[in-house]
Parts: C-alpha cells; sequence; structure tokens
C-alpha cells in the first residue's frame, strides 16, 4: 500500500491505518527509536506512541512525505524518553557521544529566549547543510540527526569508519566557522 492510501486510511478514521503504518515502516521506526535509546523495549514502546501520535495528529495534518512525518515523530519521542530515562544521571551509548560531538559547536537552551534562538539556530543549520555536498550532508544528518554509529555510515558508503570520524569532524569545524559567521557565540 503506498503512503497516499495509508493517510487516506488514517483520513476515513480507519484502524487499518496504524497496522499499514506498522508494515511498511515499523522497522524504520523501530531501528530509529533503537539507535537512540539502545533499547528494545524502550524503542518498541516509542515506535507504539508515533503511532498514537500519528492517528492524533492525522487529520487534520496531512503530511506530504509521510515517511519524514513519522521519523520526526519517532525521533522527538525517543529523545524525549532519553533525556527522562537519563535524568540526574550522565547517560551513556551512543546518544551521550552524538550530543557530546555537538556540544562543541552549539550550546543547549535552557530558558525561553534560548529556546526560540534555537529554532532560529535549527533554520541556520539547515543553511548551512544546503552548502554542503550531499554525500557529507547525509552523513551528518545520520549521525546527528538519525543517530547512527560510525561504523554502520562507513558500511554504507564504502568507507573506513576512521574517514567517516575525519568527515563528521571537519564538517563539524566547518558548521562552527558558519555559526560564528552568523553571528552565533560558539
Amino acid at each position: 500500500m503506498d503512503d497516499e492510501q495509508i493517510l487516506d486510511l488514517y483520513f476515513a478514521r480507519d484502524e487499518q491505518a496504524v497496522a499499514e503504518t506498522d508494515r511498511k515502516y515499523g522497522g524504520y521506526c523501530f531501528s530509529l527509536a533503537n539507535g537512540i535509546l539502545n533499547s528494545e523495549q524502550d524503542a518498541e514502546e516509542t515506535v507504539s506512541d508515533t503511532y498514537l501520535k500519528a492517528w492524533n495528529t492525522i487529520p487534520p495534518h496531512r503530511p506530504s512525505v509521510f515517511r519524514l512525518f513519522l521519523a520526526k515523530i519517532t525521533r522527538n519521542l525517543a529523545f524525549s524518553r532519553w533525556r527522562q530515562n537519563t535524568a540526574g544521571k550522565r547517560g551513556g551509548g551512543e546518544m551521550q557521544l552524538v550530543l557530546d560531538e555537538l556540544a562543541e559547536c552549539i550550546a543547549a537552551p535552557v530558558g525561553v529566549e534560548e529556546q526560540i534562538s534555537a529554532k532560529e539556530l535549527g533554520k541556520t543549520i539547515r543553511a548551512f547543510l544546503d552548502t554542503l555536498p550531499v554525500r557529507e550532508q547525509d552523513i551528518f544528518l545520520r549521525r546527528y540527526f538519525f543517530v547512527e554509529e560510525s561504523e554502520t555510515i562507513a558500511r554504507r558508503y564504502g568507507m573506513k569508519p576512521a574517514t567517516v570520524l575525519r568527515t563528521l569532524s571537519r564538517t563539524r569545524a566547518k558548521l562552527k566557522k558558519y555559526l560564528t559567521r552568523e553571528g552565533y557565540a560558539v
């Protein structure tokens, strides 16, 4: 079943929409959630929460790219669960590594003003990504949006993990320079 047919099921409030979503995107959402949470049980719960959020959001919203819509929901829910699971302690795993890597470029928002600035920062980072070659963009997004391990990214592109790490390091340096030019204190 294609995405438009699945979305039509949501608009018809047909529960088969969730089953079709799971059939087509369940593995994708699970992989994304598990990459962030590093817990199969938490990932499964996050995927279930993703379906509930999709059910409650569609209608009235009709996503233009259903896969990315689900990815964004899954990612946000997984980050929330990760924060909840690691509150008051230093967390571990791939998620903490990703946050540590990005900390050299981007400060975390604290208050309302900082959160508004964070939205502007997001727009600036998207503009930065548009300046990169497609492969470099993809490597950056796979690491920092989808929280993929460098070894997984390396296999995808037929690269050595060290090459992926160098690419990410150079891209973070470019991002830091770009953000400084745009007036962000890094």
